[in-house]
This record gives structure tokens, C-alpha cells and sequence, in this order.
């Protein structure tokens, strides 16, 4: 048994994993949360309130914890400071593993600034190692979920339908001109699962932890696309410059928004993802490495092909 600490343990991403750990049976799990356990508490878990400021008390509520899981939300941490305190308290506490809040790309970079916390971590967690591993951490990176090319449709308990640059619902798809990008999509239940898994591996954790589901060019994924939805799909084609001059020159973009982002800073963000995904596609960072799959390989990830065809059939 590994006792576990979940930082921003409301988010949906982490309400799937914590619904894998409980599942797994062979873990205690804390919660670690600014507000404490609200309304919503189903597995009436252990909730300790915190102050992100606060290294001492940060410290205090990770003093018997072996395992971190971080889903901070990058956006509301300015210069990433909750994150690199509770770095610094796990340290401090002794917490043997790290996850830092990745659950995505392998990389941002200047492509997705909403995201570009997750390089600084990493940048982070190196310099604390660097004389010595005195934190064994590694980043868990599943590309995009899978989940999201069955939007509007929800296709597991929490993670809330996003709608993504090939469009299985409206039959599109925005292309980058001279890019066949490769992408790695997983199922958040699988990424879930494999996290759990992670949890009580007895080796030693990947600094990169990629989780691959699937891993297809997004021409592959059109065509997946044709067969499942049974027509094709329009597509628009944008250039690399235009892009990188913040410049989007297709005739739609995305339209389902996360509820943590309302009103005209949701509009602005939406175009920001949009450009975003695709420049980083192009770039490559979407096609996440396999780490955990070689050293998991009794877990069966589903296909894309099936899991897309289950969720559009009988659909309109």
C-alpha cells in the first residue's frame, strides 16, 4: 500500500484517476485542496486544506505521504509558484515520487502558453536533482485523450467533451499545409489506469512517462474518420507562418469551452488552443513516447478505431 497525495484533487482529470486508485483497492489517498472537501466527496476521502503559499504547512500535511500527484491548474498558478513549493515540501516532507501536473504533450514550448508551466516544472525538478535524486519523479504524458473526438458526447465520468481541430461530430478537419502530423491519443480511463498501475510499480519511475494509446498521423485519423462516420469530411488547410504569426485562417474554430473559463476570456482562449494545437502538432509534441506501456505491457489500451466507432454509432 502506497499512500497517496492528490494536489488539485477537484479537477476532472484527477477525479478519473482517483476513481482508478480507489478502484484499485490497495491505496490510502489524501486530498490536498485550498477550499477543503466542498459538497463532493464520494469516496469519502481523507482532505487536508492547504496554503500554496506556505511551505511550512505544506510540509505539515505531506509529512506521511509517500506518492504526490500534482493537477494544479497551470492557469492559476502564476510563475508556477504552487507547484515548486509543493516540490520543495515534498522534498522537505521526504515524499519518496513526484508527478508534476503534465497529463498532456510531450512539450509546449512557445506553442501553447497556456501550458508553457509544465517546461518550467520540468526545468524545476531537474535543478533539484541535479547534485543529487533527492525526488524520484516522472512526467505522465498520454497525448490528447481520445475522449475528446466523441464531443459532444461524454464518454466517461468527468472529463467534460472538448472539441479538437479534426471534428468528428461536424465531419471537418483543419490541416496544416506540408504537416502530416503524428499524434498519440489515449483514453482517460486508460491513462487512469495506467497511472494507478504506476502508483505501485516497484521499479524505478521514467523521468518521461509516456502513455500511448494510439499513435496516428491526422491524415490516418481523417480517414478513421470517413469510415466511422460513414461520409466525408471537410478540410481546411492553414499555412506554418500564419500560424506562428497567431494569424487563423480557417472557416470555423473550436466552440466547446471548459467551464473553469467564461466570457470573453474563453473566446480569446479558444482561438489561443486552436492555433496552439495545431502549431504544436506540427512540431511534433504531440507524439508522446511509450515508457509506460514497455513496462506495463499487461495493460490493454483500446484502439481508437474501436473505441470511435462505438461512441458514433447510431449517432447523428
Amino acid at each position: 500500500m502506497v499512500r497517496i497525495a492528490i494536489a488539485g484533487g477537484s479537477g476532472e482529470v484527477a477525479r478519473e484517476v482517483i476513481d482508478a486508485l480507489v478502484a484499485s483497492k490497495k491505496h490510502e489517498i489524501i486530498i490536498l485542496s485550498r477550499n477543503g472537501p466542498g459538497l463532493s466527496n464520494p469516496h469519502n476521502l481523507e482532505w487536508r486544506q492547504v496554503d500554496y503559499e506556505a511551505i511550512g504547512s505544506l510540509t505539515q500535511a505531506l509529512d506521511d505521504i509517500h506518492t504526490v500527484l500534482s493537477f494544479v491548474q497551470l492557469l492559476r498558478d502564476p510563475e508556477n509558484k504552487a507547484q515548486k513549493n509543493l516540490i520543495d515540501a515534498a522534498i522537505r516532507a521526504g515524499v519518496t515520487r513526484f508527478a508534476p501536473s503534465e497529463w498532456g504533450s510531450r512539450a509546449a514550448g512557445s506553442t501553447m502558453p497556456w501550458w508553457a508551466g509544465k517546461d518550467d516544472v520540468k526545468v524545476y525538478l531537474k535543478q533539484v536533482n541535479a547534485n543529487a535524486k533527492v525526488l524520484e519523479y516522472t512526467l505522465f504524458q498520454p497525448g490528447l485523450f481520445l475522449n475528446y473526438l466523441a464531443t459532444p458526447h461524454k464518454t466517461s465520468d468527468h472529463l467534460t467533451p472538448l472539441n479538437t481541430f479534426v471534428d468528428f461530430h461536424s465531419r471537418r478537419a483543419i490541416v496544416v499545409d506540408e504537416y502530416d502530423a503524428i499524434m498519440t491519443f489515449t483514453t482517460v480511463q486508460d491513462m487512469a489506469a495506467v497511472v494507478a498501475k504506476a502508483v505501485g510499480f516497484e521499479g524505478p519511475w521514467p523521468e518521461v512517462g509516456g502513455i500511448r494509446g494510439s499513435r496516428v498521423t491526422v491524415s490516418q485519423l481523417v480517414e478513421i474518420g470517413k469510415r466511422v462516420r460513414g461520409g466525408p469530411f471537410s478540410l481546411d488547410t492553414v499555412k506554418l507562418e500564419d500560424l506562428e504569426a497567431g494569424r487563423l485562417t480557417a472557416t470555423w474554430t473550436l466552440e466547446a469551452q471548459h467551464h473553469s473559463v467564461s466570457g470573453d476570456e474563453a473566446e480569446k482562449l479558444l482561438k489561443a488552443v486552436l492555433v496552439g494545437t495545431l502549431l504544436s502538432s506540427a512540431k511534433g509534441y504531440w507524439d508522446v513516447s511509450d515508457e509506460w506501456n514497455q513496462l506495463l505491457p499487461d495493460h490493454q489500451f483500446a484502439k481508437i478505431d474501436q473505441f470511435l466507432e462505438k461512441a458514433w454509432t447510431g449517432k447523428p
